[in-house]
């Protein structure tokens, strides 16, 4: 089954989720900030192919964060995205525990969409 990680409030998740029941594709979805994040979780995202787009760089929550912060790694990177889930650029699509991409734009839907092996 295919998880989307995600916030309830983001408009990329929204447009993700629509697209997700409209093609009937089954899935759920887990709400970062209601259902929470485990950190091994992050860990696993951080180890995959998508560990570079996985911080949002361009987020507000990003922006108010100190030099010490941004230059977080390891360890430090997996506390401060617990502590501030909106870093994670949403939504990550995750089966069987691997993540399947990160963010929605037109090369993320085609993978999505076009894997249907669930």
């Amino acid at each position: 089954m295919l998880t989307v990680y995600g916030i309830k409030q983001c408009d990329t998740c929204r447009k993700a989720l629509k697209l997700l029941e409209g093609r009937a594709i089954e899935h759920r979805f887990h709400d970062l900030r209601v259902d929470g994040l485990e950190r091994g979780w992050i860990q696993g995202w951080l180890d995959s192919d998508f560990a570079e787009v996985l911080v949002n760089r361009r987020s507000a929550t990003w922006r108010q964060l100190d030099e010490h912060q941004r230059a977080a790694e390891g360890v430090a990177l997996v506390d401060l995205l617990l502590e501030h889930p909106t870093l994670i650029k949403r939504p990550v699509f995750v089966r069987s525990g691997a993540v399947l991409a990160v963010g929605f734009d037109g090369r993320t839907q085609a993978k999505v969409v076009g894997s249907r092996r669930w």
